[in-house]
């Protein structure tokens, strides 16, 4: 594996490749989640690139930048571990000069998770924008636990006719059912404990829709049953479009939680 630090380093690699090229953006900190995506980019691929870069554009005032999880030296046995070819690990300062273009994300970025945090969508989308001019994959992998930026990112790729890819990737959980993110090593053990009932409110709806149950009132009335306990900022029901809906459409649904506890917020959704 090569690290690379710079655009330079990255564009004199990236000419010398022939073949598909599979890409994982990430921000570090890496975990079983992670792992699955750059397994499936190294199983689909005949080279790997890997990102891990904090993008301070994300953040909105407020929020900490500098108190995200970073684990480098963890981070690049990771990717030995997993044989990515190149891992490009560039500072602010590689990725952003003072007068920079900016992305403007669609009205759907303010909805859910935009609400929450107006603004941030732009930021993700800069980033992704610029890592995809400069690795030029032909596949970019992504987790649905982040539903919303990988729609938004599947609508980047089709409006500015990008020629990558973007390939939805499972969530994958905790042997309790918690969907694995970098947020979870914030939980106090009480709230450990009680984050499994997120998971487990899906899977209630999962089988209330199995039984034809597709009112969405009732589902969400028994999912909250299940999260009595829990600080649920919202339950959303969308299409793939991200559209909301009025009742369950099996084949084009998703199921979006956030549940607080303190001051991490935990994201989860279902497919359907």
């Amino acid at each position: 594996m090569k690290i690379l630090t710079t655009i330079k380093e990255l564009q004199e690699a990236r000419n010398k490749i022939e073949g598909s090229v599979g890409f994982v953006p990430t921000m570090g900190a890496l975990h079983d989640g992670h792992i699955s995506l750059i397994r499936k980019a190294r199983a689909e691929n005949q080279t790997v690139f890997v990102s891990i870069f904090v993008n301070p554009t994300q953040f909105l005032p407020g929020e900490d930048l500098d108190a995200y999880p970073r684990k480098e030296q963890a981070d690049k046995k990771i990717c030995e571990m997993c044989k990515v070819d190149y891992l490009f690990m560039p500072d602010a300062t590689t990725m952003y000069g003072e007068d920079e273009v900016l992305i403007k994300a669609p009205s759907k970025s303010y909805i859910l998770e935009g609400k929450t945090r107006p603004g941030h969508f732009d930021g993700v989308l800069q980033v992704v924008l610029k890592l995809f001019g400069l690795v030029q994959p032909t596949n970019a992998y992504f987790g649905k636990k982040d539903a919303q930026q990988l729609s938004l990112i599947q609508q980047m790729a089709k409006n500015l006719f990008l020629s990558v890819n973007v390939v939805p990737c499972d969530i994958v959980r905790e042997s309790d059912g918690l969907a694995m993110s970098s947020r979870n090593i914030y939980l106090s053990k009480e709230q450990r404990r009680d984050a499994i009932a997120i998971s487990k409110s899906l899977y209630t709806a999962a089988a209330l829709v199995s039984k034809k149950e597709f009112d969405i009132e009732t589902i969400k009335s028994r999912m909250l049953q299940v999260m009595e306990n829990l600080d649920v900022e919202y339950i959303a029901f969308v299409n793939r479009e991200f559209n909301e809906l009025k009742q369950i459409e099996v084949g084009n649904s998703i199921i979006l939680i956030v549940a607080r506890f303190g001051s991490v917020r935990l994201l989860d959704n279902m497919w359907i």
